[in-house]
């Protein structure tokens, strides 16, 4: 089991090679992600045509797991609407928490109000 679960604003910036990269880098392969964030992650690629088709492909062998979405991490998601509402936490944020929960592992994210939450799994911030 991988102890670590990457945000979409994590492997973005690792693929952007922003701040915090290095630090992506290093718990990629031994990381999970979520297929609802994997999604969000090739969204994005996808604006930016064939170099981000080739960085999706490449994102989806480094990063340790990929897990589906399930009913349970759903439950979760959504019990999670309430208390985070206020600092704006969207569903992929919400998804990436749940398979955390689901796993007992950790968070990396570049999404600096995470910290502030009362989360149910611990929150590394890359920046």
């Amino acid at each position: 089991m991988n102890s670590s679960v990457l945000d979409t604003s994590a492997v973005l910036a690792f693929l952007d090679d922003e701040a915090g990269a290095e630090e992506v880098f290093r718990v990629m392969r031994f990381s999970s992600i979520s297929t609802v964030n994997l999604a969000e992650v090739y969204s994005k690629l996808s604006e930016r045509g064939d170099q981000g088709h080739k960085a999706f492909l490449a994102i989806r062998t480094a990063i340790g797991q990929i897990i589906s979405f399930t009913e349970e991490q759903a439950e979760i998601a959504g019990a999670l609407r309430g208390p985070t509402k206020h600092a704006g936490l969207s569903l992929g944020d919400r998804a990436c928490i749940a398979l955390a929960a689901t796993l007992g592992a950790e968070i990396y994210t570049a999404d600096r109000i995470w910290a502030d939450l009362d989360l149910p799994c611990k929150v590394h911030l890359i920046r």
